[in-house]
């Protein structure tokens, strides 16, 4: 398993993978920024680099998460969230057919190893309000804002 760290708006960013995909891409408190790159975890750096500059909506990376059968089409179901765009928990769980397993999809929401890449950050509470973020709700609504497609403009 090869480990990099890069800078990002939003704190240092760790990224772990081998050669069946990235595993692991969240924010970390150990380590420093990486003077080299694995080379199975560039097109991963870049592509994150390019999402924080602007110039990326989609990502194209082999991604290999750890979890459970479960967690997993929770996961692939956020891939399905378009760029820019939110969704509910509720309408999280009616798209993987049932509206009771709310709670589970949550929680599986909030496991999601590959943050960015797999948009957990685009799940919201039913009436609008950023709820249950990892990475801390500032950041959620960093990462809103950095996909909103209506920019504010300045006036000067």
């Amino acid at each position: 398993m090869e480990t990099a760290f890069i800078q990002s708006p939003l704190g240092i960013t760790k990224i772990e993978g081998d050669a069946n995909g990235i595993t692991l891409i969240s924010l970390s408190t150990e380590g420093s920024v990486s003077i080299e790159i694995p080379k199975v975890l560039q097109n991963a750096v870049t592509q994150l680099q390019e999402y924080f500059e602007g110039s990326r909506k989609d990502f194209t990376i082999n991604l290999n998460p750890q979890g459970t059968d479960f967690q997993k089409k929770v996961w692939q179901e956020l891939l399905n969230i378009p760029f820019g765009k939110t969704i509910s928990y509720l309408e999280l769980s009616k798209k993987l057919g049932d509206v009771k397993a709310i709670r589970a999809v949550a929680s599986a929401n909030g496991k999601n190893p590959l943050w960015i890449i797999v948009p957990c950050h685009r799940v919201i509470g039913s009436d609008g309000s950023l709820t249950g973020y990892a990475g801390g709700l500032w950041r959620k609504k960093w990462l809103l804002e950095h996909e909103s497609s209506q920019k504010q403009q300045t006036l000067f």
